[in-house]
Order: structure tokens, then sequence, then C-alpha cells
């Protein structure tokens, strides 16, 4: 809420009311000195109060007349119609800076629908032309359906697979309908299997992932740190794994051939806290575009974008907040290190 300004609409009204008593007041006294006769001095005075109130009336409703516009343009999916006089100090200056706000909130919401509609069909576009060529050939007998072909259908249905699965993460985002299935176990031995999935993920079926949570590199080397070993933490294992795995794919992505990727566990300052590190030997993150690394279809054009959806690293900030953690982009000498912190058991 605004503070009280010297220049909100009851101190103009109130204004008004003293100025115009004061007008009526003072022309009374001219009239009982000069002998003039009453109905002229009533007359003035109501015309005087007229013009001053008129003046009063026109610079209050100006702007509701410019909010009604602006707020039909936007029910009618304008959105890039904005409020003049958001800098007055008034109530109406209140008012037009919220809906400016409300105007930017949907013209963004209506922005990333559009850059999800565009960048869902570019990444349907390709496995499905994959399949149908194969399928085709099958069909006219170019090619015969055996281990191979049945195998190259797989890699094109798991692809899209894990394109509606992020998809259906991104609704359940949207919806807040995640609940928190948290529990307590060791950090190295869950790790340990989250590196091996996306290492097998890699060498087992080159050229197969793209997007979130798989990589295509089989060059790079991931390394596990953990300390102490025995190290515990309190949180929910499916919701980390997508943190994990989400910034594992990004390390491996902007990773040099033969570079290498530390995930580092550690204990945090408050007990129960752990303390996730991903650190890549890639180009790294300039500091100005490090707020927007996580918002959603950024895709990471400062590293050199690879075609993904743009969507990991956003679901990876939402799982960490849910447990009411936080992520974020630290200083590094060399390459990107991501910084995640996740309280322990309340």
């Amino acid at each position: 809420m605004r503070p009280f300004s010297p220049f909100s609409i009851k101190t103009k009204l109130g204004t008004l009311v003293v100025v115009s008593v004061f007008i009526t007041t003072g022309l009374l006294l001219v009239a009982l000195r000069t002998d003039t006769e009453l109905r002229f001095i009533t007359v003035f005075s109501v015309i005087a109060s007229m013009l001053i109130t008129q003046f009063v009336a026109h610079s209050l409703t100006a702007p509701l007349d410019d909010m009604t516009t602006v707020a039909r343009a936007i029910s009618h999916g304008d959105f890039t119609r904005r409020v003049r006089g958001a800098g007055r100090r008034d109530e109406l200056g209140d008012l037009a800076s919220t809906i400016n706000l409300m105007a930017d909130d949907l013209e963004a919401v209506d922005r990333h629908r559009k850059e999800l509609v565009a960048n869902v069909s570019h990444e349907l576009r390709t496995p499905i032309a994959a399949l149908r060529a194969v399928l085709e050939n099958v069909v006219d007998g170019v090619s015969a359906a055996d281990p191979e072909t049945m195998r190259t259908m797989l890699k094109q249905t798991e692809r899209l697979g894990r394109l509606v699965e992020t998809l259906l993460d991104l609704s359940r985002v949207d919806n807040g309908v995640v609940p928190l299935k948290a529990r307590r176990f060791e950090v190295w031995p869950y790790l340990s299997g989250v590196l091996k999935e996306s290492g097998l993920a890699a060498s087992g079926r080159p050229g197969l992932l793209s997007g979130s949570g798989g990589h295509t590199r089989n060059d790079v080397h991931l390394h596990l740190d953990v300390f102490p070993p025995d190290l515990c933490a309190y949180a929910d294992a499916e919701r980390l794994h997508q943190v994990v795995a989400n910034l594992i794919d990004n390390a491996v992505k902007h990773s040099p051939p033969h570079g290498r990727v530390t995930v580092r566990a550690r204990a945090g300052e408050t007990p129960g806290d752990l303390v996730l590190e991903v650190r890549d030997e890639g180009p790294g993150i300039p500091e100005a575009e490090r707020h927007r690394v996580f918002e959603r279809f950024n895709r990471g054009s400062a590293r050199g974008g690879d075609g993904g959806t743009g969507l990991g690293l956003a679901i990876a900030r939402w799982a960490v907040e849910l447990h009411g953690g936080r992520i974020g982009v630290a200083e590094s000498s060399r390459g990107c290190r991501i910084l995640v912190t996740l309280p322990g058991s309340s």
C-alpha cells in the first residue's frame, strides 16, 4: 500500500471543499462591506465553485477513462497497452501502476505460451519425422523390421516420452499439485546411482537423448565427491533426481571435449542441510546473464544454445524451491558452478 501522500485524492477533495467555502465566505465579506446584493454574490460563488470542481473532476476522471480503455484492450488480448499516469502520487497512480504490472505479467504469460508452442512443435517435429520415415521404409519394403530398425524407432519413441514427461512436470509446476514425499537417505549411493544412469544413458544410446535429463556426450567424465562418506539428506528423492539429472545434463552439454563434470555434496551450515554443487569446465556464464539461466525457455545463448526446450533448469529451480531451498550460479574461476542448498527436516 502506498504511504500517505500530500497529493492523495482525499487531500484534493478536502482542498476543494475548503477552497469553495473560502471563496464563498470571502465573497460574502465583500458583499457586506460594499453593499453588493447577495444574489450576485451567490451566483459568483456558485460559478467559481463549479469551475474549480470541474477542474478537479477532470483530473480524476481522465485517468479512469484511460484505465477503462486499457482494461478493455487487455480483455480482448492486447497486452501491449499501458495506462498513462503511473507516476501520479495518489491512489489513481497506485491503480495505474497495478494495471500496468498486471499487463506486464499477462504479456509475459502470453509470450511464454507462444514460446512453449513453438518449442514443443520444434522438439516434436524431429522424432515424429524420423519415426514416420522409418515406418514408411518398413511398409514400402525398403527396409526390414529387424532389431536395428526397431532400436531406431525405440530411440525416437523414448525421446518423445522424455519431452512429454517434461511437459507434465511443467504442468505440475503451474498447477502446484506436486506433494513432497521427503525421506532421509544416504547421499553417496543415491548420487552414485544418478551419475550411473547419466553415464549409461550417454554411452549406451548415443545420439538419443535431447532435452531435459539426458545428454548425448560420452566423452565427458562424471566425478562424484561426497564428504563425509556417510552424509545423509532429507528430501524427495524423485524431485531431487530431477534437479541433479538436469544440472548434469546442462553441465555435460557445455563441457569441452574430454572435459570433467564434478558433483560435490557437503553438509550445510545448519545441521541437516545439504549443499550440492555441480561444476563443469565449459565457457561459464557471464555475470550479467546469471539471473536468467533458470527462466523458462532460456537456451543459454551465452554458452552456445543446444536446441533443447530450455525447461531443464527451470524445473530444477522449481524442485529446489519446492523443498524450501536455494539454487543459483556461484562464482567460479573456470567453467560454470551451480550451487544448491536444501534444508534439513524441520
